[in-house]
């Protein structure tokens, strides 16, 4: 299997992953603070990822030079999470899922920028194809829900934490030095924690723990171990071998996967016709599946 197929089975998995926070996080997104929430988020990941860097050997003096690498990743991951609890503290859940389509488009054009990686016809196609049917997803087929978009306080907030998200990729290309996935999701995560110890120590400290709802820690533990520990890990993974791009076009899968994770939680089924989009979304990360 060649190395570009195994990053796209990567992202494939990364894409479910992810959209299992959204489905979980909203059960406690009124529980606790963005900042809390995301401090003991990577504080738990450390701990799993870690322990798969020792055994990994990846963990040696040398992986831990120029230490500003992981302060730049893992900075930058915190503070898109920290910024979309926030912004969806008060946007309405389709106005932010159309927000997070927008992402490859900036992964597409930072990549141009700063690594000159030229998309061609194909993958632009593919990249608008996939949009369409992630808003169709979104909006569930129902144009009245389009035109009801309300960009404001909330939306922007989780626009700027997406336009970190979507330097990512980028950044995991230039900061690599030939540390494996471990090592470099580990230091990453080391350099978020500091990060989020550093700018939200108030918060960790004020919130009183014992008093936090059992549902707090089970959806934290997900959050920590599948949709930080495993999708660092795969973001690392399909980056090196992806054009920055190609790892984001499958955010279009979210919506998706997202529909799939309300209908197992019996949230309801959606109509046929939403299957439309889901097609579309499909269709677009075949597309780009060939090189």
């Amino acid at each position: 299997m060649r190395d570009t197929t195994k990053g796209h089975i990567a992202m494939l998995l990364f894409s479910l992953l992810v959209s299992g926070s959204f489905s979980l996080g909203v059960m406690v997104a009124n529980d606790i603070t963005p900042m809390a929430l995301t401090a003991l988020r990577f504080l738990l990941a450390v701990i799993f990822v870690g322990a798969m860097a020792v055994a990994s050997g990846g963990v040696t003096r040398r992986a831990f030079h120029a230490p500003w690498r992981y302060v730049a990743t893992g900075g930058t991951f915190a503070f898109y999470f920290v910024m979309m609890f926030h912004g969806l503290k008060t946007a309405q859940p389709v106005s932010a899922a159309a927000v997070f389509t927008l992402i490859p488009f900036m992964s597409m054009i930072i990549g141009a920028v700063f690594l000159a990686q030229h998309p061609n016809s194909r993958m632009v196609f593919a990249l608008l194809l996939g949009a369409i049917g992630a808003l169709w997803v979104i909006f569930r087929a129902d144009l009245s829900l389009f035109l009801q978009l309300q960009f404001g306080r909330g939306e922007f907030l989780y626009f700027i934490g997406c336009i970190a998200h979507a330097f990512l990729p980028i950044l995991f290309k230039v900061t690599n030095r030939g540390e494996n996935a471990f090592m470099s999701s580990f230091g990453m995560l080391l350099g978020g924690t500091a990060v989020l110890l550093l700018f939200g120590a108030s918060d960790v400290w004020a919130l009183n723990w014992f008093a936090l709802p059992a549902r707090v820690w089970w959806v934290l533990g997900y959050l920590a171990i599948f949709a930080s520990t495993f999708t660092f890990l795969l973001l690392q993974y399909g980056s090196m071998r992806l054009p920055g791009a190609k790892v984001m076009a499958y955010s279009y899968l979210t919506p998706t996967w997202v529909l799939f994770w309300e209908m197992g939680f019996g949230r309801g089924i959606p109509p046929l016709f939403i299957l439309v989009g889901v097609a579309l979304s499909f269709a677009a990360v075949l597309i780009l599946l060939k090189d």
